[in-house]
């Protein structure tokens, strides 16, 4: 059996969870691979909304295993709080979930120094999420981290105090930042115990050992393939690989054993915080975008920058992650507007291109748009694919054409049961 992976191709918040929710039956696991509490993954089914940060989307279907993949770091606070949602919400999952010893923790100290090094930024802050992701992967780059699988150990207590002094020392440059360390450390630890009552497991075995038993594993991403720390718009990235190279070392698995790789994208474009996107629109249209399709960040609550769907950005991503599927989310987003914009190349001096620029943060560029017709129609009851609005039909066939890649799934809506499979 091969491992499927489902990442996202923008900047992040594309709607993967809702995908990953509609997938799970066919899959007996699920695995994050990469990323922390900065990911916010929106499933809605049932009336109600539940929104992950750590804990894989797969969660929420009955006898299905989730595991938290060694490339993702992971704040015990954080945990916590999604595990007492699932308790209220009824889901057992102290036998389904699984997290790997050599994720990386994130402490009290990281979240600390996150706040205080942007603070200190002023504007050239690169929009952060302040839940201390950043540092986190230093300690670990800097073979300084705490993994999950030393709060098994004896001196646990000494190796976090060494840590934290680190942390401390590091302090001194910043300015102060109003930050109760004291009261984060107590909840901490709390939290610790009860991350020590879950499931913890040797991840790369684990998985090995599925793959052998012939089980059916979903690789889950975070954020977006624009937000890689190698191949994002760099320095506005994240600090993990996003794309589908970060399942290899984000699980520990060898490259043959990736199967399919489903990429997610908007039918039209999105960012949360700073850095380039080359599509936004500072207009009423761009405000537009944002008002229906209630684009505010599910981790932060800020609100997203809009913009029109960008085909080279796309084009990148899809080569750089080997996509085989695409899903398009919130197709219905755009049925209140009367004609609909893609951005098919970009303008670069005298120069047109369809290629993404070594350094979009310095480039000056302008979009080459190509406009569709719009269908000013609700899509709630479209019950397949073919009974979309024809030309709703011609703009997604219009995408799979550009992008040479077979649209599988379309999203019409934020429910469970709102998604058309393209057969």
């Amino acid at each position: 059996m091969a491992i499927d992976v489902l990442l996202g191709l923008q900047w992040g918040d594309e709607g993967k969870g809702k995908i990953v929710d509609y997938l799970a039956p066919n899959y007996d696991i699920v695995a994050r691979f990469q990323g922390g509490p900065n990911a916010g993954h929106t499933l809605i089914f049932d009336g109600k909304k539940f929104v992950l940060h750590t804990i894989p989307s797969g969660i929420f279907r009955e006898n299905l295993h989730n595991l938290i993949g060694n490339g993702v770091v992971i704040d015990p606070i954080t945990l916590a709080k999604e595990l007492e949602k699932l308790r209220e919400a009824k889901v057992s999952y102290q036998h389904r979930l699984f997290v790997a010893r050599k994720a990386h923790l994130i402490l009290p100290t990281h979240r600390l120094l996150d706040a205080a090094s942007e603070n200190a930024k002023g504007k050239e802050k690169i929009g952060s999420t302040l839940r201390g992701i950043g540092p986190t992967y230093m300690d670990k780059t800097g073979r300084n981290g705490l993994r999950v699988g030393d709060i098994e150990a004896a001196d646990f207590q000494q190796r976090y105090e060494a840590l934290k002094a680190k942390h401390m020392s590091l302090l001194a440059i910043y300015p102060p930042v109003d930050f109760d360390l004291e009261a984060e450390e107590a909840r901490w630890f709390a939290c610790v115990a009860e991350l020590r009552q879950l499931q913890l497991v040797d991840g790369e075995y684990y998985i090995d050992a599925a793959l052998r038993a012939g089980k059916k594993i979903l690789a889950e991403g975070a954020q977006g393939s624009m937000l890689d720390i190698d191949y994002g718009t760099y320095p506005f990235v994240t600090s993990s690989n996003t794309i589908t190279a970060g399942v290899c070392t984000g699980l520990g698995v060898a490259p043959q054993q990736i199967g399919e790789v489903i990429g997610i994208s908007k039918a039209y474009c999105t960012r949360v915080g700073s850095g380039p996107f080359p599509t936004e629109l500072f207009d009423e249209t761009g405000e537009k975008l944002r008002a229906e399709g209630g684009e505010f960040g599910a981790t932060t609550g800020r609100p997203r920058r809009c913009g029109w769907v960008d085909l080279p950005q796309l084009r990148y991503t899809i080569m750089l992650n080997g996509v085989t599927q695409l899903a398009i989310t919130k197709l219905d987003v755009l049925n209140a507007f009367t004609e609909i914009k893609a951005a098919t190349h970009y303008q670069i001096g005298h120069t047109q291109t369809n290629q993404v620029p070594f350094d979009l943060v310095e480039t000056d560029l302008t979009p080459v748009y190509q406009t569709y017709p719009g269908w000013l129609t609700s899509l709630q009851q479209a019950g397949a694919y073919e009974a979309l609005p024809l030309t709703a039909r011609t703009y997604l066939d219009m995408l799979q054409d550009e992008l040479g890649v077979r649209i599988s799934m379309v999203s019409i809506g934020p429910e469970r049961e709102a998604l058309l499979v393209k057969e």
